[in-house]
């Protein structure tokens, strides 16, 4: 079925596997059975209908790679703060540990830095003991950076530590960092599994459909939706503004508005939207606050960027440097309003740090320990150069190439932002006279 190319699913394997699991009971996995999806062409580009996809289902095998009691792993995070961190984290040494028994686990420090001699970081070891009770906190425990570092030094590190297992743990930056490690660690022909687990606020990360932390990110985001509301409310044309996560996807945005539905207006990266003229979003806001008196405006930090001064600067990460999207809305909303004497009041709240370093909630617990888990069995059965991604409500292994190929982006045709449209109510035309990029 459709007529999208072929996907290469195969993840690669160490070696045979031949050490009995240790695994005192369980429903072991069989690595020749696949596992058949339909995919549509939101998620395969150039589908035209659904296509069946075969791939690796997650979960214990019955014979490992590595004999554990000489097997030692390591945990590196990178990137930005995302709820749910410590969870992972706190999954892997309780899987390894208590399941395989192996003889070490050690945590990277302030991330790829952490294996790099000039920068001096510690080498933290991880016990039961010392993670039991992470999961009550949010940020990672072993901090973080941003920033590449050469894969021959990383790979250095792995050999001179005596490393088996690397758990990576970070977003598309950290997932073509892996990659890269995991191609110099087969260049040298050494027996090192690399396995990624995904980790995105902005849920952007390819053929994964919802990232862990962004449950979390939702929760939290609403709760500030709700004070621009209450803010909106207390006085005439009072008008509530809320910058959220989402550098080239608007998924948090989008969700939020569904989840509470005071929204009036919701700006996300893929659909770009005209400022002026009589269907731009300032007269469509003038008219709105015309006829109720208030609104509330969500804001995903890559929104109309086509708007925006942007010197295509790049941060540590290899990432745009955005301009703020929300300094030129309240300027032109300004400029607009006193051209007109149109009295308003303007609140803005922007919550993105606090939502990012906050504790995982219940779903996004439960999600990130069955992620931890998986992580470890794929490694100990010589899974590597992979990562572990939940697909249609099963957990898969994917090869890196797949989930590194593209950003995952909010389709703007589909029944789910007709559904955000409905909820919010803002028209249309909007964002058909836009300038298209």
């Amino acid at each position: 079925m459709g007529n999208a190319p072929r996907l290469d699913t195969s993840v690669t394997t160490l070696g045979p596997c031949k050490v009995d699991n240790p695994l005192p009971y369980c429903h072991h996995i069989d690595d020749d059975s696949k596992m058949p999806l339909y995919l549509s062409g939101e998620i395969l580009d150039g589908a035209t209908s659904n296509t069946v996809c075969e791939f690796e289902e997650a979960g214990p095998r019955q014979k490992i790679y590595f004999d554990p009691p000489k097997t030692k792993c390591a945990i590196v995070t990178c990137g930005g703060l995302c709820p749910g961190i410590n969870d992972v984290i706190r999954a892997i040494v309780m899987s390894a540990h208590h399941n395989y028994h192996i003889s070490g686990i050690y945590g990277i420090r302030y991330g790829l830095q952490g294996f790099i001699p000039k920068y001096k970081h510690d080498v933290m070891e991880l016990t039961p003991d010392s993670v039991s009770d992470i999961h009550e906190f949010g940020g990672t425990i072993l901090s973080s950076s941003r920033g590449p570092q050469a894969p021959e030094e990383i790979v250095d590190a792995l050999e001179r530590m005596n490393i088996s297992v690397l758990f990576m743990i970070g977003g598309d930056g950290t997932m073509k960092a892996a990659s890269t490690v995991t191609k110099e660690v087969l260049r040298r022909g050494l027996k090192i599994s690399i396995i990624g687990i995904p980790k995105t606020i902005d849920n952007d990360i390819n053929f994964v459909t919802r990232s862990f932390g962004f449950d979390t990110a939702v929760e939290k985001a609403t709760e500030a939706i709700r004070c621009a509301h209450i803010e909106a409310l207390g006085a005439p044309a009072g008008i509530g503004m809320v910058k959220l996560m989402g550098r080239e996807s608007g998924f948090i945005a989008a969700q939020a508005s569904l989840a509470l539905k005071e929204v009036n207006f919701v700006l996300v990266p893929e659909a770009p939207f005209e400022l002026h003229g009589p269907e731009g979003f300032l007269a469509q806001l003038k008219a709105r606050l015309e006829q109720r008196q208030h609104a509330v405006i969500v804001v995903a930090e890559g929104a109309g960027q086509d708007l925006c001064h942007i010197d295509n600067q790049v941060d540590l990460s290899g990432n745009p440097i955005l301009g703020d999207i929300c300094d030129v809305l309240r300027s032109e909303i300004k400029k607009f309003f006193a051209a007109t004497d149109f009295p308003y009041t303007l609140k803005y709240i922007d919550p993105s740090y606090i939502i990012r370093s906050i504790p995982a909630n219940s779903n996004d617990r439960i999600y990130c320990g069955f992620l931890g888990q998986h992580a470890v069995h794929a490694a100990m059965a010589g899974k590597t150069g992979m990562v572990v991604s939940k697909l249609q409500e099963r957990y898969l292994y994917l090869p890196l190439e797949l989930v590194t190929a593209k950003r995952r982006k909010l389709n703007i045709l589909s029944n789910y932002w007709r559904s955000v449209m409905e909820s919010t109510g803002q028209p249309q035309a909007m964002f058909n006279c836009a300038k298209q990029a």
